[in-house]
């Protein structure tokens, strides 16, 4: 048990990738504490209480991303901080004070409360949408590693506003990070799926219930989709392996969502699938995102079959669909 009689700390830990975090790092032996925005919220931590070990080692704390000094508590006097907590709304009035300002500003909060309890090293969860919004091609011999980062002009062009808000809260961590000599690692993943342990819908895992779920049309829109068990474990090895530094781009495959439903049909064929494309532009390109960083964390992707079989599955026991 690698993590025995050590503290760590997870922000955001009713979230759909912290959630399966915590399970990974109480099973590894560590203490956990868990800041959720509020921990007497049966519906969102109900699923962490019931997580092996938590009776004895997860603790709940309540935290604000926008307070300052509000993470003080939590992470004092623990070995690494694992910081997860990020707004995820896509229909957004105000994308500055709903989103970005969260983003950004939880980010320095965090890393802030690390800095004052001399915290050792900081993973914190990232995204691919801090990495692929610039202005380069991405066509399918395109490469995309971690030398890659999106460029704020173009996800405002876009209006894409989570992108932005991922974009600068890594920006602002790398900084920070590099002002006070800290060791911090990100996390990038693409679109995560996998087996959901929360009782509430996620982004990722909507958009696979969409598709199942009598959608007439399907997104002309490519992305790189990645299980959340190999996120989780990558967040632990990030932390737990001294050469471990940096960032780190986490896609099993990219693929087009006709690529997406051709896999599905396969696993389900009696399910009734949308086959026309929402709209009559040409597919937007696959392309290809780097695995060697994430290999020398020791790991192998789990296929994107499997993945998308277990998101199907869970969404079905989870009563999120019948089958």
């Amino acid at each position: 048990m690698s993590g025995g009689g050590k503290v760590v700390c997870v922000t955001g830990a009713s979230g759909f990738i912290a959630s399966w975090l915590v399970k990974l790092l109480l099973q590894r032996g560590y203490t956990v504490r868990a800041s959720v925005r509020d921990p007497a919220d049966q519906k969102k931590t109900q699923h962490l209480r019931a997580l092996e070990g938590a009776t004895e080692r997860l603790l709940l704390y309540k935290a604000n991303l926008l307070e300052e000094g509000s993470f003080d508590a939590v992470v004092e006097g623990c070995d690494g901080v694992f910081h997860t907590a990020s707004p995820l709304y896509l229909a957004l009035t105000n994308p500055q004070a709903e989103i970005i300002e969260p983003a950004v500003k939880g980010t320095l909060n965090v890393l802030a409360s690390c800095k004052k309890s001399s915290v050792k090293k900081v993973v914190v969860t990232s995204s691919m949408a801090a990495v692929a919004c610039n202005s380069k091609p991405r066509t399918p011999d395109v490469v995309v590693d971690e030398t890659w980062f999106s460029s704020p002009e173009v996800c405002e062009q876009q209006k894409k506003w989570y992108v932005l808000s991922k974009t600068l809260a890594e920006e602002a961590g790398w900084k920070f990070s590099k002002e006070n000599g800290m060791d911090i690692a990100t996390i990038n993943p693409g679109m995560v799926m996998g087996p959901l342990l929360q009782s509430t819908l996620n982004t990722s895992s909507a958009a696979i219930l969409n598709l199942i779920n009598g959608s007439s049309t399907f997104p002309n829109a490519t992305y790189g989709w990645v299980n959340v068990q190999d996120v989780a474990m990558a967040h632990v090895l990030a932390f737990e392996l001294p050469s471990a530094s940096g960032r780190y781009c986490l896609v099993e495959r990219v693929v087009h969502y006709s690529e997406l439903l051709k896999i599905i049909h396969e696993l389900y064929p009696s399910f009734q699938l949308p086959d026309k494309c929402a709209d009559d532009k040409p597919f937007v390109p696959v392309y290809q995102v780097s695995k060697e960083k994430f290999k020398s964390l020791g790991l192998d992707y789990i296929p994107l079959e499997t993945s998308i079989k277990e998101t199907i599955e869970s969404l079905k026991e989870k009563n999120f669909i019948s089958f």
